[in-house]
């Protein structure tokens, strides 16, 4: 039976008890971790979020009546118990912040009973996450998914107070707002008091914070919900939050300044760990061509190669037609790995097939020196030595090897050595390497449209030098864009936008955006650069991502309260779900029957 808490005052939280708090009368409440009757003593684990206080109930102490009750306690009871803090009289448990002591009950009060879990509710538990999902009340209780949402309580007040240090003002931007073109889709709200009108919910608050900047708050920040309805994976949610900042009268390196600080500030108080700054700068193409990536892990080597000047001329009609082709022959070499077995070997060629390639070639070096190769009889012994050389390869290496497309090749490479690193135990969770990507192309070409894209977005600066190929040659215009990455994860990115009309009308006239379009799309945004814009900078983070690389785990989920699974539905409480035809009126919605084939 359920006991009321009335007249008691908790004192302290389970680890805020100490060996300084010895003699001392305390009153702690929580859930019971475990319990263990030694007959004429009984001790608990007590849990609650702060850790782990060991009770000892003594019916010399706490009468028969309070012991008995004690008998009664089961996993996840809800009680209050009062009593004196002791030195343990049994063996100190080092594991535990509270292993030297415990507290003596003196009286208990039961204040909820529980059911048995469908799960412990332990640590690293290899209970199904549909389950945990289903229960994540239960499963917000376990100990290391409680750390990971107090070190995101940690990191956003950390930020917060940091950026109001440095004259950011939080300011809240609105959740229904107007769908506009250029990114992902957008999840849409119908109006009840405009029948057949919809509000989207925003992707990010990107048109407000610039029109904040024509407000003259000079420095905005925002933790932000966004919404983006797009197929989910490990670190994407239909609904995230950014950490989201505009400057004004700033450029690249005033942005990437405070940010560099406000990163290694945070690093420092949450986890002890000094981040080097300043933080290395590499621009798209150097990294495209070194990493085959744009964001890049570098804690490991694997460079890319371009081998194409050596294998221009060969035999082999796989190198030779992607060069015609106007592609390139890159290679990596997966150091000590020449003696892995042919069939790991063809695993390897079925995941670079998944992301666009026709194939691997590959030399494996044997520790002779001599080379096991798939299209070696298509080469000279000089062609093969160069390739090895330009790899730098050694006995017991592995080259792999692309040919396609640039992107292609990319993609394939960069996510290869990404995988290889893995396998070969190359990816430490505690080693943190940061690294800025800076001029970005500013447009990219879209196949299903037929037209110049933003890469980021329409209001993003051109590099000055590339002004005069807006028209001309816009695929090698660059971006004043800069990502921040870690450890192979793009954790934020920015630009420095446009501010001058002209280009602007450029730009959209570049993405094949007449006047009439984007005035209908953004003229609350244009309108309000018709009377004196500031010139202005961003940068957003994706917060569940970065605390995901603090926390080391490798997916967002475990870093949010209540996350969506990947049909983006919630296991918790069934959402999305069907809604009254009641409802439906009031919005004037109708909802279309599947059509049924007739037999």
């Amino acid at each position: 039976m359920a006991e009321s808490m009335v007249g008691l005052k908790r004192t302290h939280r389970c680890t805020e008890v100490s060996s300084a708090n010895v003699g001392e009368k305390v009153t702690v409440m929580g859930w019971v971790q475990k319990r263990r009757n030694l007959g004429a003593l009984i001790f608990v684990d007590l849990r609650d979020r702060s850790g782990l206080l060991q009770i000892l109930f003594d019916e010399n102490v706490i009468g028969k009546e309070g012991f008995d009750k004690a008998y009664t306690l089961r996993n996840e009871f809800v009680i209050a118990v009062e009593g004196t803090v002791n030195k343990r009289s049994g063996a100190v448990n080092e594991n535990l912040k509270t292993g030297d002591i415990e507290v003596i009950a003196e009286s208990l009060r039961i204040l909820s009973e529980s059911e048995t879990p469908p799960f412990p509710i332990e640590e690293n538990i290899p209970t199904k996450e549909d389950i945990r999902l289903k229960y994540r009340c239960l499963d917000l209780r376990r100990p290391d998914i409680q750390s990971n949402i107090i070190m995101r309580s940690q990191v956003a007040t950390l930020t917060r107070a940091f950026l109001a240090n440095e004259g950011f003002l939080e300011i809240e931007t609105p959740m229904l707002t107007k769908s506009t073109p250029e990114g992902a889709r957008d999840y849409l709200v119908p109006s009840r008091v405009h029948p057949g009108k919809f509000y989207a919910l925003p992707q990010s608050p990107q048109l407000f914070k610039q029109m904040l900047m024509c407000s003259g708050y000079d420095r905005y920040m925002q933790i932000a919900r966004c919404f983006r309805d797009e197929d989910l994976r490990a670190d994407r949610q239909p609904e995230f939050t950014q950490i989201d900042m505009e400057l004004s009268f700033v450029d690249v390196d005033d942005v990437i300044d405070v940010n560099e600080r406000l990163l290694a500030h945070l690093f420092k108080e949450v986890l002890d760990v000094d981040v080097k700054l300043p933080i290395q700068r590499m621009t798209w193409q150097e990294a495209m061509d070194r990493f085959g990536s744009d964001k890049p892990d570098l804690r490991f080597g694997m460079e890319l190669h371009d081998v194409s000047e050596i294998v221009k001329n060969c035999g082999f009609g796989v190198f030779t037609s992607a060069l015609e082709n106007g592609g390139s022959v890159r290679g990596i070499n997966a150091k000590g790995q020449g003696s892995m077995p042919r069939k790991k070997i063809d695993a390897l060629v079925d995941f670079a097939k998944g992301y666009g390639a026709k194939g691997l070639a590959y030399i494996c070096i044997n520790e002779d020196g001599t080379y096991k190769s798939s299209f070696a009889k298509f080469m000279t012994e000089e062609e093969m030595d160069a390739l090895v050389k330009a790899l730098d390869g050694e006995k017991g290496d592995l080259l792999l090897f692309a040919a396609d497309r640039n992107k292609i090749v990319w993609n394939v490479l960069g996510a290869l050595r990404v995988e290889l690193a893995d396998k070969m135990g190359l990816l430490d969770k505690n080693d943190y390497k940061f690294l800025w990507v800076t001029e970005f192309p500013q447009f990219e070409w879209s196949d299903e449209e037929e037209r110049w894209v933003a890469m980021h977005h329409p209001f993003t600066m051109p590099m000055d030098e590339d002004l005069d190929k807006l028209e001309s040659d816009p695929g090698a215009v660059r971006a004043k864009a800069y990502d921040i990455v870690l450890n192979g994860t793009e954790i934020g990115g920015g630009s420095v936008r446009i501010h001058q009309a002209d280009i602007q009308s450029r730009m959209f006239k570049a993405l094949g955006l007449t006047e009439e379009t984007a005035n209908e799309k953004f003229g609350f945004l244009l309108d309000a650069f018709k009377y004196g814009v500031p010139p202005h900078a961003g940068l957003a983070y994706g917060l569940d991502r970065l605390v995901m690389l603090m926390a080391k785990r490798d997916s967002i989920r475990d870093v949010i309260a209540f996350p969506k699974v990947k049909d983006a539905s919630c296991l918790l409480t069934n959402a999305p779900d069907v809604v009254d035809e009641k409802q439906l009126k009031e919005l004037s919605i109708d909802i279309a029957e599947e059509e049924t084939e007739e037999n």
